[in-house]
C-alpha cells in the first residue's frame, strides 16, 4: 500500500437509531449557536467518509455531519431485499430531527444524495437554510408503458440476487477506487479503502448491501421530481465537474436540454463548474469545492 492520506480534521463516529435502523454518522467540529450544521449526504455505492477531503479543505471551523445511508458504510442494511427512494427522505428527516430539531441546516448531497436533498428541500422547505446539489442530475423520465418490463426484470433478479465480490487486500480495494476515478490520488485511495471495505474471512468486502444493485421497480417520473424542486425556498447551489457526465452515463437518453429545463424551476439558483473534475468532484478538486461551498454558505 502507498502512503495513506493524513486527515487534517479527525471525525468522530457515532451511531443513531433512525426509524428503527442503526445508522452511522461522521461528525467533525462542535455545534454552534451562531451557525447551523452542514449535513453531507453521499452518493450511490459510496460512504460518508468520502467527504473527508472537502472537510479538511474548509478554512472555517464548523460542525459538519456526514451520514452513511442505510445499507452503505457502517449503517445497517434495510433487512429487506430492495431499497426504496422515499426511505432516504425518511432517514434524512429523522436525522435532522436529531441533529438540528429547532433550526434549519445547510444541506449538501452528491449524486444520489444530491437527488435526495433536492426532493427533501421541496417537501420540507423550512428545514433548509442553504442547499447544495453536487452532480445530482437525476435520471431520464420513464414512461408508464415501461412498468411491466421493469417489474418483470425486478422479479427475475429477486430469484438470483446480485453479489459483490470480495477483494484480497485493501490495496486491491484502493486500485478499484482509482480505476473508477483515475484522478483519485494513491494516498487518498488508500485512506478511502479502509472506509469502503471491511475484512472478512473471504477477504475485504465492500461496505454496501448488494441489494442496491437490483433493478428499481419504481419508475422515475420527472413530473413528480419537478413538483418537489419548484417548492424549494432555500438558496440553491448547483455544482458539476467540467467533464460531461450526462453524455457519459446516458448516451443521449437524457439530454442536457432536459436537465437544464429541470434546473429552471428551482427559484434561487447559483451555478459552479469545477475544472479538471468529473463526477467525483469532491475527490478531484476538494480545495476548490470547499472554497466555493464557503463562499455560498457565508
Amino acid at each position: 500500500m502507498p502512503d495513506v492520506y493524513l486527515p487534517r480534521r479527525t471525525h468522530r463516529s457515532e451511531f443513531l437509531s433512525l426509524r428503527g435502523l442503526r445508522h452511522h454518522i461522521l461528525r467533525w467540529g462542535e455545534a454552534s449557536a451562531s451557525r447551523p450544521p452542514l449535513v453531507l449526504l453521499h452518493g450511490w455505492m459510496d460512504v460518508g467518509a468520502s467527504f473527508q477531503f472537502v472537510v479538511d479543505a474548509l478554512r472555517e471551523e464548523r460542525e459538519v455531519i456526514a451520514l452513511d445511508w442505510r445499507g452503505f458504510g457502517l449503517s445497517a442494511t434495510s433487512g429487506a431485499d430492495s431499497y426504496w427512494f422515499p426511505d432516504y427522505l425518511g432517514d434524512l428527516d429523522a436525522l435532522l430531527d436529531r441533529a438540528s430539531p429547532d433550526a434549519p441546516v445547510d444541506l449538501a448531497g452528491h449524486s444520489m444524495g444530491g437527488n435526495v436533498v433536492m426532493s427533501y428541500a421541496g417537501v420540507r422547505p423550512g428545514r433548509i437554510r442553504r442547499l447544495v446539489n453536487l452532480e445530482g442530475f437525476g435520471m431520464p423520465d420513464v414512461s408508464p408503458a415501461a412498468a411491466p418490463e421493469r417489474l418483470a426484470r425486478w422479479l427475475d433478479e429477486l430469484k438470483a440476487p446480485p453479489a459483490l465480490r470480495p477483494y484480497a487486500t485493501l490495496a486491491d480495494v484502493a486500485e478499484r477506487l482509482r480505476k473508477n476515478n483515475p484522478r483519485l490520488s494513491a494516498d487518498k485511495a488508500a485512506w478511502l479503502a479502509r472506509h469502503w471495505a471491511t475484512e472478512t474471512p473471504e477477504g475485504f468486502a465492500l461496505n454496501a448491501d448488494p441489494a442496491h444493485k437490483l433493478t428499481n421497480p419504481q419508475l422515475y417520473r420527472k413530473a413528480e421530481v419537478l413538483a418537489c424542486w419548484q417548492r424549494i425556498t432555500a438558496p440553491t447551489l448547483w455544482v458539476e465537474g467540467s467533464d460531461d457526465q450526462l453524455a457519459r452515463f446516458w448516451a443521449g437518453r437524457y439530454t442536457r436540454e432536459d436537465f437544464e429545463a429541470r434546473l429552471a424551476v428551482v427559484p434561487q439558483l447559483e451555478r459552479a463548474v469545477l475544472q479538471d473534475a468529473g463526477h467525483m468532484l469532491h475527490h478531484d478538486q476538494p480545495e476548490t469545492l470547499a472554497a466555493r461551498l464557503e463562499l455560498f454558505l457565508g
